[in-house]
């Protein structure tokens, strides 16, 4: 398997608090990491720990392949690039001066690195405009934020709360950005967000995290498998309604609701509806739900919000 990042036992502990706790988590290239827990979880703490901001107390991790413990750690972080909290941008410059400072500080040819990367998130139309950056959109801030990223060329990008803040059509811009970067470039994705409805249309693998630990970790196929679906059905007759579902369906599960029953996993609404009348029993509400990733987020952590 070839791993953009692991770790091992990861630790990090400010004072008495243990920020990140025994942190092991993988992320293959090419993947769409979702990163979720509650605040205070130890999230950006790991962020900060891969990305060299701070260093573990214990445990270790690799980049591609590279031990933090290695002299050529710096080399495979310069294969990363990060937009922590919110990104690094000078509010005063415009688009372009932004992206010439951030070249001039990497030794990196300007101008054309400057199209290609405008290009790259949608602001080509900002390449000779001179608004300066603070009177920017947060949706336009946070796409600055990745075209700085992109000018290294970085083989890994790290979003944390990227979707934070923004309004309908900014979050789509950057769906649909992180999208496009990860199909066409093949840049592997770590993004930590609380808007879970977001982060389930993008991610390919899922971490949830929990008191600085990694609990859980997840293909999106997998936890598509076991995302629950439920029918409650309410009638006038509840125990008759329960004896003729056990009768006519006896494969699923079943458990009693407030004036009524409720089946786990697919069911054929029309043939359950057609043996409720047909037994002469007056129904008056029948719905399915699907759970999302947050049910099953709040399920494996036992009830805590976001």
């Amino acid at each position: 398997m070839d791993y953009v990042l692991q770790t091992f036992g990861l630790s990090k502990k400010y004072k008495k608090h243990l920020a990140v706790n025994n942190a092991a988590m993988t992320i293959s290239r090419g993947d769409i990491y979702g990163f979720v827990g509650e605040n205070g979880s130890g999230k950006t703490t790991i962020i900060r720990l891969i990305t060299g901001l701070i260093f573990p107390d214990d445990g270790s991790f690799e980049l591609f392949g590279i031990s933090n413990k290695s002299s050529a750690i710096k080399n495979a972080q310069r294969k990363v690039g990060a937009v922590v909290e919110s990104p690094s941008i000078y509010r005063n410059m415009s688009a372009y001066d932004n992206l010439k400072m951030q070249c001039m500080i990497l030794g990196l040819p300007q101008d054309e690195r400057i199209n290609q990367v405008l290009r790259d998130v949608g602001l080509e139309y900002m390449l000779h405009d001179k608004k300066h950056a603070g009177n920017f959109s947060l949706g336009m801030r946070q796409r600055l934020g990745i075209a700085m990223c992109l000018l290294g060329e970085p083989e890994f990008i790290i979003l944390d709360e990227p979707m934070n803040g923004l309004d309908p059509a900014g979050i789509v811009e950057i769906r649909e950005l992180i999208l496009k970067l990860n199909r066409e470039r093949n840049i592997t994705f770590l993004i930590s967000s609380h808007i879970l409805s977001e982060l389930s249309l993008i991610a390919t693998k899922y971490g949830f995290i929990s008191n600085g630990h990694i609990i859980k970790e997840i293909t999106a196929s997998q936890l598509q498998e076991q995302l629950k679906k439920t029918t409650d059905i309410t009638v006038d007759n509840p125990k008759a309604l329960e004896q003729l579902l056990t009768t006519t369906f006896p494969q699923s599960k079943l458990s009693t609701i407030p004036n009524g029953v409720r089946i786990d996993g697919d069911i054929d609404i029309n043939l359950v509806t057609s043996a409720i009348i047909n037994a002469d029993i007056r129904l008056t509400n029948i719905s399915s739900h699907d759970s999302s990733l947050e049910d099953y987020y709040l399920e494996i952590i036992g009830g805590k919000r976001v």
